[in-house]
């Protein structure tokens, strides 16, 4: 498993451990977590949950009226330092 996805079944499993489902998906670029967060979140639990989520690259929370609060991160796959980085069409 790479780095991200390391990085990222560990922020999955710490909010778990705040009792959030999380899953976690692999992407070319970067490995997401998501978590669904239920209405009645304690201050407590939203620290815990931010200081969880800032040892990832980015995150956020996307809410809506239809599927309610949707918590995500996302960890960054180390990106090779020479040769062919952007791929087919990118300059260097």
């Amino acid at each position: 498993m790479p780095a991200s996805g390391v990085s990222a079944a560990a922020i999955a499993a710490r909010l778990s451990g705040l009792g959030l489902l999380a899953r976690v998906e692999e992407y070319p670029r970067h490995t997401s977590v998501e978590a669904e967060v239920p209405e009645s979140v304690s201050a407590e639990t939203w620290r815990e949950v931010l200081d969880v989520v800032a040892e990832a690259d980015r995150f956020g929370l996307l809410a809506t009226s239809l599927n309610g609060r949707t918590l995500w991160a996302v960890v960054r796959k180390t990106v090779p330092t020479t040769g062919d980085v952007g791929g087919p069409g990118h300059q260097r």
